[in-house]
């Protein structure tokens, strides 16, 4: 029973014991020789945190950028501040521009980039609060998702960054 079931929701499972995303994701970089780093917004710094926990993170991470503002986002990642302009700090190709940005700038295999609205303003109806945009970028090319968590800012902080830290295990996995 146990074996159908994990065939049916292959991509969700991570664990079956008790084991955090974040060592594992240790465990999956290190065996494989790869890095990280990661460019965050709205999540103020709270993944590299949770990465960063981990004894022995720094064979895998090479650091985070919290670029909070769009001018710091354009000059510590390199990203054209026009794409900013037109499409707006919380989007998809904001998001993918940032993954690959601190990828570029950091020389790592792999890099994570969220961009998003933690409220509890600053939303409009096209984009309310909660919303989030999560980027991974890597040598197969960059993958992003849109989400909405609208909770208030700690837990918006602790499920982007969650979800940032599973999207990164489902691309190294299977793409």
């Amino acid at each position: 029973m146990k074996r159908k079931i994990r065939g049916k929701i292959r991509k969700s499972v991570y664990s079956e014991g008790v084991e955090g995303i974040e060592r594992l994701i240790g465990r999956l970089l290190k065996k494989r020789g790869e890095t990280v780093a990661v460019a965050e917004s709205c999540t103020g710094g709270f993944l590299a945190h949770l990465i960063t926990n981990i004894p022995g993170s720094s064979k895998y991470f090479r650091g985070g950028v919290v670029a909070y503002s769009d001018d710091l986002k354009a000059a510590f990642l390199k990203i054209d501040p026009e794409l900013i302009k037109s499409k707006g700090a919380v989007s998809s190709e904001v998001a993918r521009a940032i993954a690959e940005g601190v990828r570029n700038v950091a020389g790592t295999t792999y890099g994570i980039g969220i961009t998003g609205i933690a409220g509890p303003a600053g939303g409009t109806p096209q984009k309310p609060v909660g919303t989030v945009h999560i980027a991974v970028a890597g040598p197969k090319g960059t993958e992003e998702k849109k989400h909405l968590f609208p909770h208030n800012r700690e837990w918006f902080k602790l499920l982007a960054s969650h979800t940032a830290l599973h999207q990164l295990r489902r691309t190294i996995i299977f793409r």
